[in-house]
């Protein structure tokens, strides 16, 4: 059987730093984000670094391959926030030669100044949140940016970094097949070499899945048309050169989202700020940890010695299932054996060529992927592979 001890580093190791803080909230948004008109900014700093301060022996001295400022809206931080967690971190891991510092932008906050402060921080790629190229439905999504704006705030931060990438919702009201192709070659000429595509979901708790669940979410686009518009944007993407490698990004070759391939190919990361969710291996277990979610309550606990509320220790067989959860979810897809190794049990060979012959994975070796055709039904694949 694998030893735990070594296995995340199929994936590398990843520092993840979540800013609970946006100017509004999104009606569609269940991430962990607040608004609020004042924020300490020194006392974020002071927070941060105490909990980087805690950082288990055991996880000191890894070589750490990524950085990711997410939230939220990390370009409301301090350019001297970043600085110091990036400072701080430097001083705990030995950086990678080529480690990626990404940070997540709005271009409703987006300054030049800002930004290039980032850059003298050591960011190194941005990730901005653009979500629609027509004013419309930037305005029904929540979004407090215009297409102007976002064009603008996308050139600011192309002037300032090589590698920016920008997302963008589909299927959205009143969208059709066409519509949204007219839309993504558009955003296929202004790409530089990442794009993040998401089909619009509408989850519990959040406006949009109040207003749906009272009837009041019309026009959204049938099952059938949502489908059209997840393979128009793989044949598309594919035919500019920036196929996906995961369901939702798409990336040239060597552009690819380092800090969430981490994620995917299920390596360690550390998760330090309010909601913020890890993965760290020590002395061969591997754990699931989570923090207060409330930013006052995080801050609090982290006063009192730690912003965690679990560090759970995952059985073999779970990490295993996590692995395939999060593996499938890439083009190139997992590694049978690794998979076998953690679980102590083997795929069952019926099943894989029962998915095989449908079309769903196909396999290569020891590699197992799902097809385009399977990754837009992964959930079914999975209950497939794992249900006993």
């Amino acid at each position: 059987m694998t030893d735990l001890v070594d296995d995340w580093r199929n994936g590398g190791f990843g520092l993840y730093v979540h800013w609970p803080f946006c100017q509004a909230k999104c009606p569609y948004c269940d991430f962990n984000s607040h608004v609020t008109a004042n924020i300490d900014q020194k006392q974020w700093v002071e927070a941060y670094l105490q909990e980087l301060a805690r950082t288990p022996d055991a996880l000191r001295g890894r070589v750490l391959n990524t950085i990711f400022f997410g939230g939220g809206t990390p370009s409301l931080m301090h350019p001297d926030t970043v600085a110091a967690v990036i400072d701080a971190a430097r001083d705990i891991w030995p950086f990678a030669n080529d480690i990626e510092i990404s940070l997540e932008a709005n271009p409703g906050s987006v300054e030049a100044g800002r930004f290039a402060g980032y850059r003298d921080a050591g960011v190194n790629r941005i990730s901005m949140g653009i979500q629609a190229l027509n004013d419309e439905d930037l305005r029904r999504l929540g979004r407090i940016h215009s297409v102007a704006e976002a064009r603008s705030a996308f050139d600011i931060a192309r002037d300032c970094f090589d590698r920016v990438s920008f997302d963008l919702i589909y299927a959205r009201q009143g969208q059709t097949p066409q519509a949204w192709e007219t839309e993504l070659q558009e955003a296929l000429s202004m790409a530089v070499d990442h794009l993040s595509l998401y089909q619009l979901t509408i989850e519990d708790g959040t406006a949009f899945g109040d207003r749906y669940a009272r009837g009041k979410l019309r026009d959204l686009p049938s099952d059938d048309s949502a489908a059209d518009m997840y393979q128009l944007t793989q044949d598309i993407c594919t035919a500019h050169g920036m196929p996906a490698y995961e369901i939702s990004n798409h990336a040239r070759p060597g552009a690819e989202s380092r800090h969430n391939k981490i994620y995917w190919q299920y390596g360690d990361y550390l998760g330090i700020g309010p909601g913020a969710h890890g993965r760290i291996t020590i002395d061969g277990t591997r754990y699931a940890t989570e923090t207060y979610r409330a930013p006052g309550a995080w801050l609090d606990a982290v006063a009192k010695g730690s912003g965690e509320t679990m560090r759970d220790p995952l059985e073999r067989e779970e990490a295993a299932v996590e692995l395939l959860m999060m593996g499938l979810r890439l083009t190139e897809g997992v590694d049978i054996s690794r998979y076998e190794s953690l679980a102590g049990i083997t795929l069952e060979k019926e099943r894989l060529d029962h998915l095989a012959n449908m079309g769903m994975v196909a396999i290569s070796g020891q590699r197992l992927r799902a097809t385009d055709q399977g990754r837009a039904v992964l959930n079914a694949i999975l209950r497939e592979l794992l249900v006993d």
